[in-house]
């Protein structure tokens, strides 16, 4: 039996990864959704179906989820996009999500793995986070996926499917090809600066705590999670991280590092001065329960960033 798996969002940022490591398991038959189909080719991605697909257009949600086992669902408005238009967030974001569920029951489709966002907790994210903690979200990014997640774990508790709802911390590393448009996130955002301006320019003095997840291990997250037995799956809920925190400052001296091992000069960092406010409390993001299952951190913060380093410098240019 052919074991197709259709990646909404599989041209995009972390789409793309997720997608590059199901090929890489060996395991699945490829089926890529986007709205951009047509105007990207995918050579990194050569046997996997590429098809147009609008989450709120029904006939393009059955043809894409027709004959697929499994669907990862990772298209959706970006931040920046759902903060201009909260009502197209909620119409794309939200009953997208819903209508693609409703596709795939049809379709008698038997996994639904939907990436959420770990700022379904609030903003700023501090403390203790685990999935008993109560969602607070404030912006129409969150907002939104908080409700589509609810639309996931109802399909999962009526049996439906098996519904699986990943809340990712900070995911980052390369991006399968330059055009993805995700150069505002942190670590790309310093990384293009570092090839492009030899500096690395902070908004704020970075003494804020963030979890940070590399790509890689999110690809090999939703690899696990669609061979976890139904009982494993247990509430369908887990949060998605990389284990620890760190302080964004230390994330841009790391990338000043591996600027200078990887392009060959060390970019200078230029911050706002800190006030004399009380420093940002720590965060630990837990995600005991996803460890519980066998899943493990594999991921090189080092490697991805090398990587998307060498990507901004042959794409954008080195200005140093």
């Amino acid at each position: 039996m052919t074991n197709v798996v259709l990646v909404t969002g599989g041209l995009g940022y972390v789409g793309g990864r997720v997608a590059l490591a199901l090929q890489q398991s060996g395991k699945y038959e490829l089926r890529l959704g986007t709205r951009a189909a047509g105007s990207i080719q995918a050579p990194w991605l050569p046997e996997a179906e590429i098809r147009t697909l609008d989450v709120t257009v029904d006939d393009d949600l059955d043809e894409a989820c027709a004959g697929a086992s499994s669907i990862v669902h990772l298209a959706a408005l970006n931040e920046n996009d759902c903060l201009a238009d909260p009502q197209r967030a909620f119409l794309v974001n939200a009953l997208g999500t819903l209508k693609l569920l409703q596709a795939a029951e049809r379709a008698g489709v038997k996994r639904f793995v939907y990436f959420s966002t770990a700022h379904v907790y609030g903003a700023p994210l501090a403390g203790r986070i685990d999935e008993g903690s109560l969602p607070r979200p404030v912006h129409p990014y969150a907002i939104t996926h908080h409700a589509a997640e609810d639309f996931v774990l109802a399909a999962h508790n009526r049996k439906a499917m098996v519904g699986i709802v990943l809340r990712m911390s900070n995911g980052f590393g390369s991006p399968t090809h330059a055009a993805v448009n995700r150069w505002t996130l942190i670590v790309n955002d310093l990384c293009r600066q570092a090839a492009t301006a030899g500096k690395l320019v902070m908004r704020s003095p970075g003494l804020d705590q963030r979890d940070f997840i590399t790509l890689e291990d999110a690809g090999r997250a939703v690899a696990h999670v669609l061979a976890l037995g139904d009982k494993d799956v247990g509430d369908g809920l887990f949060n998605l991280g990389g284990g620890r925190s760190m302080k964004v400052f230390d994330l841009a001296q790391l990338v000043a590092q591996r600027c200078e091992a990887v392009l060959g000069f060390a970019p200078q960092i230029e911050r706002p001065a800190a006030t004399g406010a009380v420093p940002p409390p720590q965060l630990d993001y837990r995600m005991d329960k996803l460890l519980a299952t066998g899943f493990s951190h594999r991921g090189s913060m080092a490697e991805e960033i090398d990587a998307t380093l060498r990507i901004c410098h042959a794409a954008f240019g080195n200005g140093k």
